[in-house]
Parts: C-alpha cells; sequence; structure tokens
C-alpha cells in the first residue's frame, strides 16, 4: 500500500509539471477569444474609439455658462415687464384720481345747486328768465285764461304727449328750461303760433304749457326739479 501512494503522487506530479502549462495557455486563449467577440458584437459603440490615448471627455461648462446667460436675461426681462407695470398702474391710479377731483364740483357750482325765487316779483301773464347751473329758467305766471288753454288742448294727438297737470304743480305757475329740444337755442316768450314760445333758430313753436306744437323739435321743454318750500317762494334745483 505505501509503495501504490508513493507511485500514485509521482504521477500526479509528472502530469503536473508537463499538463499545467498547456492548460493556462488554453484557458488564456479562450479569454482573449471570448473578449473579441464581446468587443465585435456589442451594440454600444462609443464616441472616443479611435480616439488615441490623447482623448478627453469634452466640457460642458460652456453650455452651463449660456444657459445661466439665458436664465440672467429671462429674470432680468420678467423684473422690467413687472416694473413697467407697476409704473404704469401707479400711473392710471395717479390719472383717474386728478379726473375725479377735477370733475369734483367747485364752491361756486354747489352754491347754485339750488336758487331760491321770490314769486311776488312776478306779476300775472309775466315770464321772468333766471340762470340755474349754466341754463336758463323760464317762469311763466299764468293767467286764467292760459290755465283754460293749456288744460283744453287735446294732448293724446301732440307729438309728445303730456297733459298740463303733469307738467306744473301749481297751474298758475308754469316753470320749464329755456332750452329748444332741437339744437338747445333760447326761445322767444310769447311769440309764435300758439301764444307761447318760438324758436326762431329753426322755427320751433310751444305752447303755453311749453309743449312742442309745430317745427323739428322732437320733445316739450324739459320740466327741472323744484318745490314751494312756503307760499310766493319757489326753489330750483
Amino acid at each position: 500500500m505505501p509503495a501504490l501512494a508513493h507511485t500514485t503522487r509521482a504521477v500526479a506530479r509528472s502530469w503536473t509539471a508537463h499538463q499545467l502549462p498547456v492548460a493556462r495557455a488554453s484557458c488564456a486563449a479562450m479569454q482573449s477569444r471570448n473578449l473579441s467577440e464581446v468587443s465585435s458584437t456589442t451594440s454600444f459603440d462609443t464616441p472616443f474609439r479611435g480616439a488615441g490615448a490623447s482623448s478627453q471627455v469634452p466640457s460642458f461648462g460652456a453650455y452651463k455658462s449660456k444657459r445661466s446667460g439665458e436664465t440672467g436675461n429671462r429674470v432680468f426681462s420678467y423684473f422690467m415687464v413687472g416694473t413697467m407695470g407697476a409704473l404704469a398702474s401707479l400711473g392710471a391710479k395717479n390719472t383717474v384720481q386728478d379726473f375725479l377731483v377735477n370733475m369734483s364740483a367747485s364752491a361756486d357750482v354747489l352754491a347754485q345747486a339750488k336758487v331760491e325765487i321770490d314769486l311776488a316779483a312776478i306779476p300775472e301773464g309775466k315770464n321772468v328768465i333766471i340762470k340755474w347751473r349754466g341754463k336758463p329758467v323760464f317762469i311763466r305766471h299764468r293767467t286764467e285764461d292760459e290755465i283754460q288753454e293749456a288744460e283744453d288742448t287735446k294732448w293724446e294727438s301732440l307729438r309728445d304727449p303730456q297733459s298740463d297737470a303733469d307738467r306744473v304743480q301749481k297751474p298758475e305757475w308754469l316753470i320749464m328750461l329755456g332750452v329748444c329740444t332741437h339744437l338747445g337755442c333760447v326761445p322767444i316768450g310769447e311769440a309764435g303760433d300758439y301764444g307761447g314760445w318760438f324758436c326762431p333758430c329753426h322755427g320751433s313753436h310751444y305752447d303755453i304749457s311749453g309743449r312742442i306744437r309745430k317745427g323739428p323739435a322732437p320733445l316739450n321743454l324739459e320740466i327741472p326739479a323744484y318745490d314751494f318750500p312756503e307760499d310766493g317762494k319757489v326753489v330750483i334745483g
């Protein structure tokens, strides 16, 4: 048995001494072939193949710098747009405020908002013209005959149908704006075909109730707001 074991070890050493270099060479060849096959069959092709040992990965610093510049310009543009918008809003606000201040009624205009008239100074059958808010106002102290004529008129068929009762608070006092409803002229009192007012500019005739009866004017003379605070006095406005 000792002799057989010694013989086996001798054969193993002899095989290792002769076969091991061959086996190593065979393994190296197989590894080289496998690497070559992998290199030739892979689908990834690097952009730096064949560039040589001096090839370097390109720098993206310039791209980053360009992107940073574009971002800075965009931020600056947004800032300028916002600033201009704020300035425009401020200017519009000041303009509106100035406009409202200028449109506000001054003290003298407010003082003329209401006008009080002493009716005792106007005799029967006479007209008086006063100024109210820059416009003429006709005040007529009508006679009994004039009142009767105004009430008897068939007002339903007139161009601007309106009864006399709808135009006066007291039958003897007719108060209306002295502005022709055609083009804003001032009619003449106690004139025309109907004994009321006549506009010589374009020939409009108004009756004793101030209603349009003839000519181009489309509407009756306007009645302003007024009130009788006491007998013998009227407040217009």
